[in-house]
């Protein structure tokens, strides 16, 4: 285990989901058991992106544990992209993931969910068979159609148009609870009428807070700041913490 800061310690974890070695890092706080959220990046990014390094900093300050991981077929983790990238594999990536941190003697059974665009849709499928305690998810699609079919850097630079992510989850979310979205108005890659959908057919408490002219990325610094302290505390309220 490294001790990066005062009161923080990480360590790697690799595990396996359908037969697929994944790696991630998990952050713990010092406290003793926390509950943990588990985060599930975007289609072509990996564990290694601003939200999840910036959210697990913050949540561990928060009292919270973060475990960061790599999809398989991305980052650290097994699997050639083009031939094992699908919702459903994914899905099951996350769930092998809670599965994992719940059976460590050091963190507790509380459990919440973070999920960036793919990965939004990701955790949202995957809410109620891992019985997440709170979801919070970013420019997620609720389903592949009307999505550019681009999720990572921006509009035209990659083509991932032969990968299999047909899916549909509105009829999956309904009665969700303890969601809160994040979405630009002004996204080209999944149109906001998206997180429209998505609060309605989840249950309460839900929370919708649209970002003015933003974009996919979140690249406004001011949306960043925003979506970090807003999502921890959606988290911390969530566990009976404060953030500070």
């Amino acid at each position: 285990m490294i001790q990066i800061e005062p009161n923080v310690f990480c360590r790697w974890i690799d595990f396996l989901s359908e037969g697929y070695r994944l790696k991630g890092m998990l952050h713990l706080p010092t406290a003793e058991r926390p509950p943990v959220v588990i985060g599930s990046h975007g289609l072509l990014s990996s564990s290694e992106s601003a939200k999840q390094r910036e959210l697990a900093a913050r949540c561990t300050a928060a009292g919270m544990g973060y475990f960061r991981f790599d999809h398989r077929g991305c980052g650290r983790s097994q699997g050639y992209f083009p031939e094992v990238t699908t919702l459903e594999g994914r899905v099951q990536d996350l769930m092998a993931a809670v599965k994992t941190i719940r059976l460590r003697t050091d963190t507790g059974r509380g459990c919440a969910l973070f999920g960036s665009s793919m990965g939004g849709a990701v955790c949202l499928a995957a809410a109620k068979a891992v019985g997440a305690d709170a979801l919070v998810t970013v420019a997620a699609p609720i389903r592949s159609r009307s999505v550019s079919p681009f999720d990572g850097n921006g509009p035209g630079e990659s083509d991932v148009s032969g990968l299999q992510l047909h899916f549909d989850l509105s009829e999956t979310i309904a009665g969700l609870r303890h969601v809160l979205v994040f979405h630009g108005d002004a996204d080209r890659v999944v149109p906001f009428s998206h997180a429209l959908e998505i609060i309605e057919k989840v249950d309460s408490p839900k929370r919708l807070v649209r970002q003015k002219n933003g974009d996919h990325l979140m690249s406004a610094e001011s949306h960043q700041k925003t979506f970090t302290r807003i999502a921890v505390k959606w988290f911390a309220s969530r566990f009976g913490l404060t953030d500070t």
